[in-house]
């Protein structure tokens, strides 16, 4: 099994499903606890079959980061163009 889900995402993902599984045992919700519990495994693995099976990787990090940096600037052009 090769890993497929990079750092950034991987805390993403235990993080979220951690939040999730909190929700889900508060309110005695099966489908939140299930999706959070798979989510940290996700993390902790760092392997997603969805991901696996479209042929994706978010294992290089510097994508998302790359990714960020555009969005930021995009956002930025855009209240020029605005104003």
């Amino acid at each position: 099994m090769k890993e497929n889900v990079g750092k950034l995402d991987s805390y993403l993902r235990i993080t979220g499903g951690l939040t999730m599984l909190g929700i889900g045992i508060s309110r005695d919700s099966g489908a939140l606890i299930t999706l959070g519990a798979m989510k940290v495994a996700e993390g902790i693995t760092r392997f997603c079959p969805v991901l696996y099976l479209m042929g994706k990787t978010t294992n290089n990090d510097e994508t998302i980061i790359d990714f960020a940096k555009n969005f930021s600037k995009d956002f930025e052009e855009d209240e020029i163009i605005d104003s």
